[in-house]
């Protein structure tokens, strides 16, 4: 008899996603084991627990999902589950903080192709400025610009305080260089976007952090991408199903707008393939937000 395919499931948080536990059952799990309130010192002794139940060959169909709302500390908890297994011993593992990773990398991804798409340069040497960057979605979404090259901004509501702070953060979390951007008003607001090539706009559902008046400073701006599906829109004029559509408003050479569907198509596509990608591997595998990267990246180039 065949044993099932496992995957366990971590978070910090008092339930786990049920988005993540109808993907993963989608994917092809059988047996889905939520753990809640996983602190990261408890993560040693349920991989431990995982691995040591099953023989090597039963741990081909064991995999561990950590969840959470936590950037930061999902990379670590995923690090810690590394750390923990015993070879012969392993089982494949992922790291998705409430769709975070697979979300940022679904953005980078479609602006990188919007970028190469209309002007032949991708996202070497641009500066990135990202709203709502102190949150999960906009904090990954900037390391993953980062390390394709880009000048990187986290702006926060809060003020330049917050933003550097979070800057400084993530950076050092993940060995790039990140700066701190203040968007507490709109005076400030309208002078992070005039310098910027791309605006990611990873601010609270339902909240518009520019509108169509402070788009008329951005004078050298590109791409906009909003992951808002809840109006108003995040930034003025983007739709949620457009998909490099010109954005009206804008001086200068122009920009496009990809709004929250059309990324949300990507993400869900690179969040399944991940999963069937732990579920059917030979051998284990780790997966985080540069594996979603390089999978949106590839997805999109197919789709092409």
């Amino acid at each position: 008899m065949e044993r099932p395919y496992i995957l366990h499931m971590f978070t910090p948080g008092a339930q786990m996603s049920p988005f993540d536990i109808n993907m993963a059952a989608d994917a092809g799990y059988q047996i889905l084991a939520p753990c809640c309130g996983v602190t990261l010192q408890a993560v040693t002794g349920l991989t431990q627990d995982t691995i040591f139940s099953r023989s090597p060959k039963g741990l081909a169909r064991t995999g561990i999902f950590i969840g959470g709302r936590d950037a930061l500390l999902a990379s670590d908890m995923l690090a810690r589950a590394q750390q923990a297994l015993v070879p012969p011993f392993v089982v494949s593992m992922m790291a998705d903080p409430s769709g975070a990773y697979t979300t940022a990398a679904a953005m980078v991804a479609c602006v990188e192709v919007a970028l190469l798409d209309t002007t032949g340069v991708g996202l070497a040497g641009r500066r990135v400025v990202v709203l709502g960057g102190t949150g999960p979605v906009g904090r990954i979404a900037g390391v993953i610009a980062a390390q394709a090259g880009a000048r990187v901004g986290l702006s926060s509501r809060n003020g330049i305080d917050v933003a550097d702070a979070a800057a400084r953060e993530t950076g050092a979390r993940f060995g790039v260089t990140l700066d701190g951007v203040s968007g507490g008003d709109r005076a400030a607001v309208r002078a992070s976007i005039a310098e910027a090539d791309v605006l990611l706009a990873c601010a609270a559902a339902g909240v518009q952090v520019v509108s169509a008046e402070d788009l008329a400073h951005a004078q050298v701006l590109r791409v906009v991408a909003d992951v808002n599906a809840v109006p108003p829109a995040g930034v003025a004029g983007v739709g949620v199903m457009d998909n490099a559509r010109p954005l009206e408003g804008v001086p200068g050479r122009g920009a496009v707008g990809i709004g929250a569907l059309t990324i949300g198509n990507v993400k869900y596509q690179t969040q399944q393939q991940l999963l069937r990608r732990m579920h059917g591997a030979a051998t284990p595998q780790v997966l985080s937000f540069t594996e979603a990267f390089e999978v949106a990246r590839a997805h999109l180039a197919a789709s092409a």
